[in-house]
């Protein structure tokens, strides 16, 4: 098992490494404007300075006259990413607490079904980044609008996905329920919930990457740290390799989150048939 792992994660890196290549040929010889696309290794570069601290390297800022390169070794990455996870977490549990009660009740009974349906098939469509006017007003600026609209990214899809889980129960289930005595809270707690785990789980880890998807524009807009804002900070100076780095800090962490979304999947699903072979 241990060694089938390593191989699928080998493979997996089969094409970053490849693409990195040409990328780092491409950028070799001259054929872009660096400024526009940096190669690899600047960009390698720039991500370390981004990671370490600024005191570490004191001395080296003041022999290279402060400046721009004063910024290049800032430590800014780990505060940075640490602000942007806050916001996330704290806007999914928001956003998801929310919905899955809402969810269970809507997909449950067919009256809040018919009395929420509506209403929320109206705001559904609407984008979250459509919000960002109305959150500012509400809210102002700082943490509080950044999380109302990531909750608000988080909050459909975990409510869709709940909704459909407990309405495509199989209905030989709750047959089998009811012929044993099965009362209503027996039923909901010990059949229907758990046969619509599979789909809150998933739309859970929906609801987390559009959260972070989320998270990067509000940062943008509202709050004054973050990995949004510093590659908004990165565009104004035009300094591309710290745009990129950021973005490649992005994925790094949305990769994190979308593994230990699926391990916790895995864990609470293990009595699923799907996850035996």
């Amino acid at each position: 098992m241990v060694k089938r792992r390593w191989q699928d994660i080998a493979i997996g890196l089969v094409v970053p490494v490849v693409a990195i290549a040409i990328w780092q040929w491409v950028a070799s010889m001259g054929w872009v404007n660096e400024n526009i696309l940096p190669s690899p290794l600047q960009v390698w570069r720039k991500w370390v300075a981004y990671l370490l601290p600024l005191q570490d390297f004191g001395t080296w800022r003041e022999a290279n006259g402060g400046g721009r390169l004063a910024w290049l070794v800032s430590g800014e990455l780990i505060t940075d990413a640490l602000g942007s996870l806050y916001r996330v977490i704290v806007g999914f549990l928001v956003g998801a607490g929310l919905a899955l009660p809402i969810g269970l009740s809507m997909g449950a009974s067919r009256i809040a079904y018919a009395w929420l349906n509506p209403l929320f098939q109206l705001l559904r469509p609407i984008p979250p980044i459509a919000y960002i006017p109305l959150s500012i007003l509400w809210f102002g600026l700082g943490n509080p609008p950044a999380i109302f609209l990531i909750a608000l990214g988080a909050f459909f899809p975990v409510l869709m996905n709940t909704i459909a889980g407990v309405r495509q129960v199989d209905g030989i289930y709750l047959r089998a329920a009811r012929n044993l005595g099965a009362s209503g809270p027996t039923m909901f707690l010990r059949v229907i919930l758990p046969a619509a785990v599979p789909y809150i789980l998933t739309g859970m880890r929906i609801g987390i990457g559009t959260a972070f998807i989320v998270v990067i524009v509000s940062e943008m807009i509202a709050v004054n740290n973050g990995l949004g804002f510093r590659i908004l900070e990165a565009r104004e100076y035009f300094w591309s390799d710290k745009i990129i780095a950021g973005m490649i800090t992005i994925g790094l962490l949305g990769l994190a989150i979308d593994a230990g979304m699926n391990k916790l999947n895995n864990y609470l699903l293990r009595w699923h048939r799907g996850l035996e072979h």
